[in-house]
């Protein structure tokens, strides 16, 4: 007995000893402390320390399911391509889904905040077919991605991913890719979804740009941002327009070299409590390439155009709560994109029915440019100019209704509506000759958009769009277009004429 106490006594003691052990050697071993995110409040709501550091950041963005119906495109009326065609090869509908990230960073300094803001889309958008012209058809995504006959049944449609914003602000520099100092707060939005006429684009461009603040809501900008893409309306060697190309509204090749200098900007803006005001102007550099294939054909010289925008905004008008007014003004010369903005098509060809006997159908062609010239002259700089705006007013604080508007004008010199006729005359067989030759235009859109939001960050719209080419060839005139494929039309007498398109937008967003 005395053995088996013995035991069970020497047992129980080995236990608690082991357990001891196990629990000193737990002892020096200290949990780490868990770094909880701490709200930052100098940049106001939404901002958070990144842990560990004294940056603060902030994530917002949307997600949006967009529907246009009558259209080939996404907030572009059906003025071109496969859209301005009519025939079986427009889409009744056009669907995308888009998912929009931005990612905003600030840290204090001792010489002021330093902030970087990066704008990522992601999009997937179904696209259009074109003719092949031998009795099949090729799918064009609107990703830029195709399928031959297809053979791929898969690419349906184009998802494509963008960086729409990119820069560096410190000390009142703002490096990288922003909104261009031109542009008003709305750019080409004072109370839409489609692209209006009459200004510049809110679409981001490298730049390298200075802001001073002289407080109050004044503040004076100066830049240089890249034209590439964003400013570039087109430098026309009308010596070698093709009948294809002027039927949809090019009227030369497009002769661009590689870059020479940036646009230039001035920015005056005073934005306070009743509204906001701007004054914009801007130089461009028409820099263009050979006449021909080699260095020996020669080149124009370099022409340097300008724009200058003025901009509008009232708020708390009489007619209610948070309803605003925002108007924009712009004269170009040389610099045409600052009219027809960047997400525009610049180069017009709508088709409808004909009222001449004789003429197949009836076609509306229209083309931009920045200037003009042909083999051993120099360049003809193009005049556009425009407007846009409009008026919004809340019923509640649930429902939204804008009323809108925009006109673009081109003009061409004498000298270079010289040399758009000869080539108009020469290859579409222009049946008023010379003399009833005008390519200088009109483009117009007016529309309404109405949006209910019925809880905060959620917001399902309706918007109507009405565009209208106005052309301004004599009365009567005809052309003879070549057999164009891709759009289904065939070689034959066609009469120019103005032509007009309506387009509808749903829009569902949910913004976060």
């Amino acid at each position: 007995m005395k053995l088996a106490k013995s035991l069970l006594l020497g047992s129980t003691a080995g236990l608690f000893a082991l357990g001891g052990a196990v629990q000193a050697a737990d002892l020096p071993v200290k949990a780490k402390a868990i770094e909880y995110i701490k709200i930052c409040s100098l940049y106001g709501p939404g901002f958070y320390y990144i842990p560990g550091t004294d940056t603060c950041l902030k994530l917002g963005g949307y997600t949006r399911g967009w529907y246009t119906f009558n259209n080939n495109g996404m907030g572009i009326n059906p003025d071109y391509g496969a859209g301005g065609a009519g025939n079986r090869f427009a889409n009744s509908y056009t669907w995308r889904a888009r998912e929009l990230i931005d990612i905003d960073t600030r840290t204090a300094t001792e010489y002021g905040t330093v902030r970087t803001f990066a704008e990522l889309v992601f999009n997937w958008t179904s696209g259009t077919y074109n003719g092949l012209g031998n009795g099949s058809t090729v799918y064009q995504s609107i990703g830029g991605v195709s399928a031959p006959n297809n053979a791929n049944p898969g690419a349906v449609a184009g998802g494509t991913v963008g960086v729409w914003f990119a820069f560096i602000q410190f000390a009142g520099f703002t490096m990288g890719e922003a909104i261009s100092q031109f542009s008003t707060p709305w750019g080409e939005y004072p109370g839409n979804y489609t692209e209006l006429p009459g200004s510049s684009s809110w679409q981001p461009v490298n730049q390298f740009s200075y802001t001073a603040d002289f407080g109050q809501g004044v503040t004076l900008s100066v830049s240089a941002q890249d034209q590439v893409a964003s400013t570039q309306g087109g430098l026309w060697n009308v010596s070698v327009a093709s009948a294809g190309g002027i039927a949809a509204g090019v009227y030369g090749g497009n002769n661009y070299a590689g870059t020479a200098a940036p646009d230039f900007i001035a920015s005056l803006r005073v934005d306070q409590a009743w509204g906001l005001f701007q004054a914009s102007v801007a130089a461009h550099d028409n820099h263009a390439a050979y006449y021909g294939g080699t260095e020996l054909t020669g080149h124009p010289d370099d022409k340097w155009g300008w724009a200058g925008q003025l901009a509008l905004s009232i708020k708390n008008i009489p007619t209610g709560p948070g309803d605003s007014v925002n108007i924009t003004g712009v004269y170009a010369n040389g610099a045409g994109r600052y009219v027809f903005n960047q997400d525009m098509v610049s180069n017009f060809a709508r088709y409808g029915k004909a009222t001449l006997a004789g003429a197949y159908q009836s076609v509306g062609i229209a083309g931009l440019s920045d200037s003009v010239f042909v083999a051993g002259s120099e360049q003809e700089l193009t005049t556009a100019y425009g407007f846009n705006g409009a008026f919004n007013h809340n019923w509640d604080p649930h429902w939204t209704t804008s009323i809108f508007g925009g006109v673009g004008v081109v003009r061409y010199n004498n000298t270079a509506k010289g040399y758009i006729c000869g080539a108009f005359v020469a290859n579409l067989a222009l049946s008023s000759g010379l003399g009833g030759c005008n390519p200088n235009f009109d483009y117009a859109i007016v529309g309404t958009k109405t949006a209910w939001t019925p809880v905060k960050g959620l917001t399902f719209g309706v918007e109507l769009d009405y565009s209208r080419i106005h052309q301004n060839f004599a009365d009567g005139s005809t052309v003879m277009l070549p057999v164009q494929a891709g759009i289904g039309k065939p070689a034959a007498v066609y009469q120019l004429r103005n032509q007009d398109s309506f387009e509808l937008q749903i829009i569902a967003q949910r913004n976060f």
